[in-house]
């Protein structure tokens, strides 16, 4: 983690936690107080069950999902995710009754893109949108365009920690939300209270992480 300043959020769930550091980061969109560390939950697999089973509990049988589409490196939490599904029955319209698990690609100018062998995985189909997290809501609201463009209808938006309860007019559930972290806050880059005060970034962060400065 990139300051001292480490702490863990736990859950009733077994392997169901939050990692976070407290400081001065910056992202492509915005600058944060604190930088949230979804590393494990992205590539350890009993913690990725845990936010899929977590997850799952907000989509019924009124709820069709045939394809989920992972953001910020979700696929593993999506594959759990997908079997949770399939192991509950929920409807689908997939004439093999299984859910895709895909992952777009991205031109140089941010747009997401599905080539044409994973097009049919997202036209016609009801799609379940992951992402690691939705704060300013940039990447998730960048999906829903892709996915309506691509000719396949948004059923939900999911994620492991968000600040938004919409976007782009679809609600967003998450694991993890400003309840758990009461002071979290993001700012424009031009307008950081942080910066204002003097206070030096830490660290850069994407979905991939963060290097220190």
């Amino acid at each position: 983690m990139p300051t001292q300043d480490v702490m863990k959020i736990y859950t009733k769930r077994n392997n169901l936690l939050l990692r976070v550091s407290k400081g001065h980061f910056a992202t492509n969109h915005s600058h944060i107080n604190y930088y949230i560390d979804v590393t494990m939950q992205k590539n350890r697999l009993s913690e990725a069950q845990a936010v899929a089973k977590e997850l799952v509990s907000y989509y019924n049988t009124t709820t069709i999902v045939d394809t989920i589409l992972c953001l910020d490196g979700t696929q593993v939490i999506g594959t759990c995710l997908a079997e949770e599904l399939t192991r509950g029955h929920f409807m689908n319209m997939n004439a093999h009754q299984t859910i895709y698990v895909v992952t777009p690609e991205h031109t140089a100018g941010s747009q997401l893109l599905f080539r044409d062998n994973t097009v049919s995985m997202i036209q016609g189909k009801c799609v379940l949108v992951l992402a690691a997290s939705v704060t300013t809501g940039y990447t998730a609201q960048s999906a829903v365009e892709a996915v309506q463009y691509y000719g396949g209808m948004v059923t939900g938006i999911a994620a492991i920690f968000a600040t938004a309860d919409t976007c782009a007019g679809h609600p967003v559930r998450s694991v993890f939300n400003p309840k758990d972290l009461s002071d979290y806050a993001s700012y424009s880059a031009h307008d950081c209270p942080l910066c204002k005060e003097g206070k030096k970034i830490d660290a850069l962060v994407n979905s991939f992480g963060f290097s220190k400065l």
